[in-house]
């Protein structure tokens, strides 16, 4: 027996059925088709599923759909301005080729996102503590880090 649910995604208010047991990761990526959240473990250990819940970084396999009723949920994809223009994170990102297979980087700019925006970011071993939920498995962390910074900065600017 499902549920309405009406949250805000991305800025856009939308009204919802979901079952009472569906997790959040899924509420996006299946009812929504916002695939840009990706489901790596199901289990809160690798970040890849992470969005923001009321600005807040949350992995959303660990949520419910329920649970973000009347709540504002900003996926990868909200990020990037209507026009197209990268977020300065998701840009550094590229620059600075902080991705290889690119599975874990949506999780990784949402995290890297939230950490600036409320914990600052001052030296690269703050950034690989901060962002030690995400796990790659690709990159050694090293370009991810410098992006981070890189994102930091212009998002200071």
């Amino acid at each position: 027996m499902g549920m309405q649910i009406t949250l805000t995604v991305n800025g856009e208010t939308v009204t919802r059925e979901t079952a009472p047991n569906q997790l959040l990761v899924h509420f996006i990526r299946d009812t929504l088709r916002l695939t840009g959240t990706h489901v790596g473990c199901d289990t809160t250990q690798c970040g890849a599923c992470t969005v923001h819940v009321d600005g807040r970084a949350v992995k959303s396999c660990g949520m419910l759909a329920a649970q973000a009723a009347g709540k504002a949920v900003t996926t990868i994809e909200g990020l990037a301005a209507a026009d197209g223009t990268l977020h300065p994170m998701q840009a550094a990102f590229r620059s600075c080729h902080g991705l290889q297979c690119g599975f874990c980087t949506p999780g990784m700019v949402m995290s890297a996102v939230d950490l600036v925006q409320h914990h600052g970011c001052h030296n690269e071993a703050q950034v690989r503590e901060a962002l030690e939920g995400n796990i790659c498995r690709c990159t050694g962390y090293h370009n991810i880090v410098k992006a981070v910074q890189q994102g930091a900065a212009a998002m200071k600017a």
